[in-house]
């Protein structure tokens, strides 16, 4: 497996791999690896020819009081994962070659960032959207892999794709969860033993919402309700949000009715955690 710290270099290897008439898939990542990153990579290396795998700790999408310096890193670990999930190059630049002083084009998506961890983080998604979109130009990738965890942001990648006419196709796949239900993230180390615990709660409260639609209730009033209870039970988890939106452009719904994503944040000690559930409902 190659590593690949230009962008010029990475540029030039999917234009070789692509001129041979092979195809490529792009997995984007901030790196610390666990399943849900690997199976991501199986996905891709299933439908392409050639895998290629970003690890960068993109500065842009923290807030001036988020853990960009503390955000979990270790290229060998990741190298090593990777290679064993059948990637063909990481790339892994730097800052300064991704973001050259002074730093002026950003690339912004309204609408369905502005909700949810938009609203909690401002320009958190203007962040995502840029990076990826250079991501995009460095690596033209015929597919790319994102995670259904982060569903705003596959929506926001989505939305992107189609207003600015890149050609590659997003495949959202499921999120990857411990045995206990869990979200596989990244920052699930910052958790201790009791907040580990704890947090199992949130997939929990989402799975008791899930239920309830599935048994006929349609007021996402009385799901967030519900979630809000559950969440209650567990002192060290405090909610940031629970909402209930339509699966196209996020936006707040009353009442249940086709696809829904019912979505959450929450502080557990150290560790900001999301979640979600994606429902398919039939007749409102």
């Amino acid at each position: 497996m190659r590593i690949v710290t230009s962008p010029e270099e990475m540029l030039r290897a999917v234009k070789e791999v692509k001129a041979a008439g092979r195809s490529v898939g792009l997995v984007p990542t901030m790196g610390y690896f666990h399943a849900g990153h690997l199976s991501l990579m199986r996905a891709a290396r299933a439908e392409n020819d050639f895998v290629v795998v970003s690890l960068f700790v993109n500065p842009t999408q923290f807030g001036p009081r988020e853990d960009f310096k503390d955000y979990p890193r270790d290229l060998a670990r990741d190298s090593e994962m990777a290679a064993e999930a059948g990637v063909d190059c990481v790339f892994h630049p730097r800052v300064e070659d991704m973001y050259p002083q002074p730093y002026l084009t950003y690339v912004e998506v309204e609408g369905v960032s502005e909700g949810l961890c938009g609203a909690l983080r401002p320009g958190h998604f203007r962040g995502v959207a840029t990076v990826v979109a250079k991501l995009f130009h460095i690596i033209p990738a015929h597919r790319t892999y994102f995670g259904l965890k982060d569903a705003q942001q596959v929506m926001v990648i989505r939305r992107m794709v189609e207003d600015l006419n890149f050609d590659i196709e997003i495949v959202a796949c499921p999120t990857v969860r411990e045995a206990d239900g869990l979200a596989m993230s990244s920052r699930n180390i910052y958790l201790g033993e009791e907040e580990r615990k704890a947090a199992t709660v949130l997939y929990r409260s989402l799975r008791l919402a899930e239920e309830m639609a599935v048994a006929g209730e349609r007021e996402a009033g009385k799901l967030v309700a519900a979630i809000r209870e559950t969440i209650a039970s567990e002192p060290l988890v405090e909610p940031e949000y629970v909402e209930v939106v339509d699966w196209g452009l996020l936006k707040p719904v009353e009442r249940l009715e086709g696809q829904v994503l019912i979505a959450l944040a929450a502080r557990v000690g150290k560790a900001r955690l999301i979640d979600n559930v994606i429902l398919e409902i039939e007749g409102g």
